[in-house]
């Protein structure tokens, strides 16, 4: 994988202990931008379905119907990784909904469905993906589907850190990445998906945007921006080990940060 160089600040002495058992992550106030914990943040690597989080700015910055039923269709599968899906070829539901279940559930065809209705179809939505991460600053991410089931969506830390401040910026990105629950009814089905982040409803946790990611490639995959003990918090595990570490990493870092307060 290719490495840029990690211009960013060092983590402040008082923190530098903190540690995590991913082996990429970065921790920055999200205010401040002064950096807390860098572990090979510079790495470019796969992202997973960290991707969704661009399909739906790209998807959202389109302003199109929120109505408008898009329905499932063997275009939107998946051909090279063969993952399953609940929704079925030739259900439809609006295009809120799948960018709702994309985001809080990690529906891959929903992902699929948003990019093909997109003006220009697919192509389209790709380059549209690619731009945005150009003007985002992102310059070490290349995007080649919009739901992640790919090696070829790379990213590193410090870019998915632009990333995760640009969605913020998105009330329904905040909103539906945090639901906990959501059922969508397709005739007579009513399908019940649950949020894919395990931190998501505890009461101990403020999170303001997230979203989870998991291919062989890329490990376990974990990006948000959370309240801690007040401060404003960017958070970036990428290649974890186990479904866990990623959930265990973020518990790890609060504790650290308030063990050096002195709490």
């Amino acid at each position: 994988m290719q490495r840029s160089p990690d211009k960013s600040p060092r983590p402040a002495d008082a923190r530098s202990r903190l540690a995590v058992r991913s082996n990429i992550a970065l921790v920055e106030d999200a205010n401040t931008s002064e950096v807390l914990l860098s572990k090979k943040a510079d790495q470019v690597v796969p992202i997973a379905s960290i991707t969704k989080l661009m399909t739906a700015m790209v998807a959202l910055d389109a302003n199109l119907p929120p109505e408008d039923m898009l329905t499932i269709s063997d275009e939107d599968r998946d051909p090279v990784l063969g993952t399953n899906s609940r929704l079925r070829v030739g259900w439809s539901l609006t295009r809120q909904d799948m960018l709702h279940v994309a985001l809080m559930s990690s529906e891959n065809r929903a992902a699929a469905a948003l990019s093909r209705y997109y003006p220009g179809g697919r192509p389209a939505f790709i380059q549209a993906m690619n731009a945005k991460a150009t003007e985002l600053g992102m310059s070490h991410t290349h995007f080649v589907n919009p739901n992640g089931l790919t090696s070829e969506n790379v990213s590193t830390a410090f870019d998915l850190v632009k990333l995760v401040q640009a969605a913020y910026q998105y009330p329904l990105i905040r909103e539906f990445s945090t639901d906990r629950y959501h059922s969508v009814q397709i005739g007579r089905w009513i399908l019940q998906y649950v949020n894919t982040n395990r931190l998501i409803g505890r009461p101990d946790w403020d999170i303001e945007v997230q979203k989870t990611g998991y291919i062989s490639e890329s490990g376990e995959c974990l990006v948000m921006r959370a309240n801690v003990d007040g401060r404003a918090l960017i958070m970036i595990f990428l290649d974890s080990y186990g479904k866990l570490t990623r959930f265990a990493d973020a518990r790890r870092i609060r504790t650290q940060l308030a063990l050096a307060k002195g709490k």
